[in-house]
């Protein structure tokens, strides 16, 4: 009998194998949850809405206003509320900014080409998502680092501390920091409107419907957190890929056309988002197993994207993939909203390197540290050196 892999942030892969062909339906009795693995089942548990919740808590939360956003509601009401923010935040409004994107690319590229050498975290993945949702929701540049810590605590689930006033250290409550900023920017915006994203979301209405004030600040918060986590990690994961795929980098810099397809890899391979929850609210079955109502699911999304039965040589990064039908952004009526935004700001992001710095290389002197996370898959620093 084969002994379990051991979980590994970085290389989880195996484990997702050894679960996948010996329990892909588990149950863990200390926390009443259950882990899914394979395909078919993470698919369906993703956005089958009426056998499972996106609403874990089953009601919002004033102190997590996430808890009202698109992420966190089923329908009827997150069919309203996708229908209002995409009036707001259309397809078109995000192909706009693609100039944009590319002049903070070339902008942040500049310290690796003076230096010769950069982190492709601090100096470039992180702060491209950061100022792009910023000029968005039209947040001033000195508040982005802010966001940054929020976006980290609300993901990791580590928070800094801080000291009440009898003395004693307390965790801070991040998502209750933003909610604090939010509000005070929505209500500027109500007396003072703006070209900005939450001026948008402010006027939209359908049907007489429009954004309550703590389904605004929900929106504001997973915006901030998903589409920066998300596209952080999706650029250096494709970095990552690219270091361990010797001539892969060239060919992509003389085939740009090609990097598209290369992020949809990346996003199967080493997908952004790893794992998703929902809630049991009936009695159903996955692969013969009885799943009960209240109890919660956590569907690997990382697992299926490696499921052998859906992707052939699952466990070879292959830029020329043409069956990639990967869940990277989910399935169903919760496919990620941000998804093109993502992909646009990746896309830009390779072609500006890669005409840049087409040989650059990874510092192997640099061990590679998970951002500690079972929900997104991401290293803290990657230190490349910088060759034109």
């Amino acid at each position: 009998m084969s002994s379990v892999p051991v979980w590994d942030e970085l290389n989880p892969f195996p484990w997702y194998q050894f679960m996948r062909q010996s329990d892909p339906v588990s149950f863990s009795s200390n926390h009443n949850n259950w882990n899914v693995f394979c395909y078919d089942d993470v698919r369906r548990v993703l956005s089958d809405y009426e056998c499972f919740s996106s609403n874990m808590h089953q009601g919002h939360d004033p102190n997590y206003p996430i808890s009202a956003s698109l992420i966190s509601t089923d329908p009827p009401r997150h069919r309203q509320l996708r229908t209002l923010v995409t009036q707001a935040f259309t397809p078109r409004a995000v192909e706009e900014l693609a100039p944009r994107i590319r002049e903070i690319c070339e902008e942040l590229l500049q310290k690796g080409i003076r230096d010769g050498e950069m982190d492709v975290v601090q100096d470039f993945s992180y702060p491209l998502p950061v100022i792009v949702i910023a000029e968005l929701l039209g947040i001033p540049a000195k508040d982005r680092d802010q966001f940054k810590r929020w976006s980290d605590a609300v993901v990791t689930g580590v928070h800094e501390m801080e000291q009440d006033p009898s003395g004693e250290l307390t965790p801070t409550n991040p998502q209750k920091e933003m909610a604090h900023y939010f509000m005070e920017m929505i209500e500027r915006r109500k007396r003072e409107p703006s070209a900005d994203l939450i001026t948008g979301l402010l006027n939209a209405s359908e049907d007489g419907q429009t954004l309550s004030t703590v389904e605004l600040l929900g929106f504001c918060i997973l915006l901030l957190v998903a589409g920066n986590e998300t596209t952080t990690n999706l650029i250096t994961n494709t970095m990552l890929c690219l270091d361990e795929h010797p001539g892969t980098a060239e060919y992509l810099s003389a085939h740009m056309d090609a990097i598209p397809n290369a992020i949809e890899e990346v996003l199967r391979f080493r997908s952004p988002v790893q794992s998703m929850f929902r809630v049991a609210i009936k009695e159903t079955q996955l692969k013969g197993k009885t799943i009960l109502p209240g109890q919660s699911i956590t569907a690997w999304i990382g697992s299926a994207n490696h499921d052998e039965g859906h992707f052939e040589r699952a466990e070879e990064f292959d830029i020329h993939r043409t069956e990639n039908r990967h869940i990277a952004f989910g399935h169903g009526i919760h496919f990620c909203l941000g998804a093109p935004l993502a992909r646009l700001e990746a896309k830009i992001a390779m072609e500006t390197l890669l005409t840049s710095l087409p040989h650059f290389k990874r510092k192997s002197n640099h061990p590679l540290s998970p951002i500690g996370s079972s929900i997104v898959y991401g290293v803290k620093s990657l230190p490349i050196e910088c060759h034109a």
